[in-house]
């Protein structure tokens, strides 16, 4: 395995910038929830993004993995109970930004890419969806991550 290179880079946009609006942090990575475009037509969206500059989950030591891994579960679960989505699409590329994140996308079998990838064209418009505001989503979150944290 490759030694990570860790830290900040001065030319990475997440190393540099929020990703979007925070809703939780620890010291080794972030949940954030997409703002306009993408976000206003999967709402809920979130993207877990880890702290250092690593471009690969292998990169990290197995305590970081696991970390990781529960803390998408927990927002997985988080976006489950208060959204009620038919999916939830967990995807991670770094094609594009090459710093570890993971994209948390609700899924319903009328938005306006069904069945196909968020990020394909649009099949249909999109629907009008109640949403969830932040606070609860917060709340959430923080029962769901003490949740994965007692299973672990």
């Amino acid at each position: 395995m490759n030694a990570p290179h860790r830290g900040h880079s001065t030319t990475c946009d997440l190393c540099n910038q929020p990703g979007g609006r925070l809703l939780w942090q620890d010291g080794r990575c972030r949940i954030i929830r997409v703002q306009g475009g993408e976000g206003d037509a999967f709402p809920g969206f979130c993207r877990v993004i880890w702290r250092d500059h690593v471009k690969e989950m292998s990169d990290l030591p197995t305590a970081d993995r696991r970390h990781l891994w529960n803390v998408l579960q927990a927002t997985e679960l988080a976006l489950r109970e208060t959204l009620r989505p038919d999916k939830i699409n967990l995807v991670s590329f770094g094609n594009m930004v090459p710093h570890l994140h993971w994209h948390v996308i609700p899924r319903w079998a009328d938005d306006s890419h069904f069945p196909g990838a968020i990020w394909a064209t649009a099949q249909r418009p999109v629907p009008a969806r109640p949403t969830v505001d932040d606070a609860t989503l917060v709340y959430s979150l923080k029962a769901a991550l003490a949740q994965v944290e007692s299973e672990a």
